[in-house]
């Protein structure tokens, strides 16, 4: 079963991607703050992250510049509602091989089949 952590401070966003990803056959585990993200992915090793990039505590651009000291070699994709270049760019910069959804642009079930996919890339 495919591990999937999503780091993101809505709850009822983050509920609802759970529930969704569950549904898919995924094991799900949920942070609801950029610090919390870091230590579960520390422990729960997911195969890939959804990470929001406005949070408390620590914003997504650094907590996947920690991940990537910790070399947690999960799979990330940035999960926001940024849509400036500024931002893109800082994502990417730091992981240079990731995916950047904007929430408003897709449907749940569409960012569960993104997911799907980039694991399956990633094989």
């Amino acid at each position: 079963m495919r591990r999937i952590l999503i780091i993101e401070d809505d709850k009822d966003f983050s509920w609802i991607l759970k529930q969704s990803f569950v549904s898919a056959g995924f094991f799900v585990a949920s942070a609801l703050n950029g610090q919390e993200g870091v230590a579960l992915a520390q422990k729960q090793k997911p195969d890939l992250i959804l990470l929001d990039i406005l949070m408390p505590k620590m914003d997504g651009i650094d907590v996947a510049k920690k991940l990537q000291e910790i070399k947690s070699g999960a799979a990330i994709i940035f999960l926001t509602n940024m849509k400036d270049e500024e931002h893109i760019s800082k994502a990417m910069e730091v992981v240079p091989k990731t995916d950047y959804i904007i929430k408003s642009d897709l449907t749940v079930g569409e960012i569960v089949e993104r997911v799907k996919s980039k694991l399956e890339d990633e094989k």
